[in-house]
């Protein structure tokens, strides 16, 4: 199983705004691909907020393959989308996790 993790730090003046975007047309466009199962939205505790929030969508893959399709097929659109938005009010990174059991 692959965890493909997306940690955001948002600036506050478009938190709300963004918090609602991602509900409503980020995380529903990456489910729609049909590569992820399941995601989990979180906000990160114990940051430094001066300067916004930061959050974490951790999106779960049952196959690599899943994940290494979402990337080459759909993450340079999806990834451009949510720039051209929010241009620098958002500092986001973007990492794959294998489960370990």
């Amino acid at each position: 199983m692959i965890i493909y993790n997306i940690t955001t730090k948002v600036h506050h003046s478009i938190d709300t705004a963004w918090l609602q975007w991602q509900r409503e047309k980020y995380i529903p466009e990456i489910m729609a691909t049909g590569l992820f199962s399941a995601y989990t939205f979180c906000r990160l505790l114990e940051q430094d907020d001066n300067e916004g929030n930061t959050y974490a969508v951790q999106y779960t893959a049952a196959r690599a393959e899943n994940y290494q399709q979402y990337i080459q097929l759909y993450a340079p659109l999806i990834r451009k989308k949510a720039q051209e938005k929010w241009g620098d009010a958002i500092i986001s990174f973007h990492s794959a996790l294998e489960v370990i059991q």
